[in-house]
């Protein structure tokens, strides 16, 4: 999946329109349509606020890796077993 594919998925997953998005990292909204199109590629710093603002890592909006990490920032000990457990469980 490239670079647009990616990011438009990470948007809609995240309930976001393109002008959200744009807001969130100081671009304006035809910047972030010409990413989603193909026509134009981030800026390391872009992709760095992509990055925070989706909880992902810039290799995985760019394709290198294709594992995708789950942010379990705010949550305790007991809450993370359980969500690996929920994650096992799916993986069967």
């Amino acid at each position: 999946m490239d670079f647009g594919s990616r990011l438009k998925e990470l948007r809609i997953q995240h309930g976001m329109t393109q002008k959200q998005t744009a807001e969130r990292i100081g671009v304006t909204k035809s910047v972030i349509s010409f990413y989603e199109l193909k026509e134009r590629a981030p800026s390391p710093e872009v992709l760095i606020k992509l990055a925070y603002l989706f909880h992902v890592s810039t290799d995985y909006l760019l394709g290198i890796d294709k594992t995708r990490t789950i942010d379990v920032s705010g949550l305790d000990d007991e809450d993370i077993k359980a969500l690996l457990a929920i994650i096992e469980r799916l993986r069967k």
